[in-house]
């Protein structure tokens, strides 16, 4: 028989649908937010049942904002010259990190997987055409980073295969390079890993 008030087992129930969250880890979470104060507790709970509402898709890259134009793209100080493509928000907060990267993005959400019936429509490549077709002159180059498996691998050559037979050759495709990650054993490197290293060497 369960002794916990309703709604902290709701609230347990809740944290392990999430992906990642064990049986443990949710009952952890739900009794550190029994310990804050009811102040926080209701400052978090107006923010969750806001979250949908808020977050809207960017009209021209598809990335997350609360305006129709996200940050990203209406910063002149950005390379809008060069567009990396990548499967979701996470990615690009990575690509953000270090600020290596000026240019700008385009948000697919999601790859094609036939597998689990996610073809070409489901995700946004039919908006990243019609941006390109409307930018032709001002973008010179985009940058493929899907993610270095079957599905991201499948989705890149779909995008560049579109844009070629929509575009021609006149803007630039590019593609992520693959390889051995620094600090790695080549000891430990499977064979494919060490093929794309081997193709993506460079002079030294």
């Amino acid at each position: 028989m369960n002794s916990l008030p309703k709604s902290l087992q709701k609230t347990i129930d809740f944290f392990e649908k999430l992906p990642g969250i064990g049986p443990k880890s949710a009952k952890r979470l739900a009794f550190y937010l029994l310990r804050l104060p009811q102040q926080d507790l209701d400052e978090a709970a107006k923010n969750i049942s806001m979250l949908k509402n808020n977050s809207l898709y960017c009209e021209i890259c598809m990335n997350l904002t609360e305006e129709k134009i996200c940050a990203i793209c209406e910063d002149e100080n950005r390379d809008h010259t060069t567009v990396v493509i990548v499967e979701s928000v996470l990615d690009l907060l990575s690509m953000e990190v270090g600020n290596q990267y000026k240019g700008i993005y385009h948000v697919l959400h999601g790859r094609i997987d036939p597998l689990n019936y996610i073809g070409p429509d489901d995700i946004f490549i039919g908006k990243l055409i019609e941006r390109l077709k409307t930018n032709k002159k001002k973008i010179k180059e985009l940058i493929l980073a899907t993610n270095p498996n079957m599905e991201g691998e499948a989705t890149a050559i779909y995008i560049k295969n579109k844009i070629l037979e929509m575009l021609g050759s006149n803007i630039k495709i590019t593609r992520l390079a693959y390889g051995l990650p620094i600090g790695a054993e080549l000891e430990y490197a499977d064979y494919m890993t060490l093929s794309k290293a081997l193709e993506g060497r460079r002079e030294y």
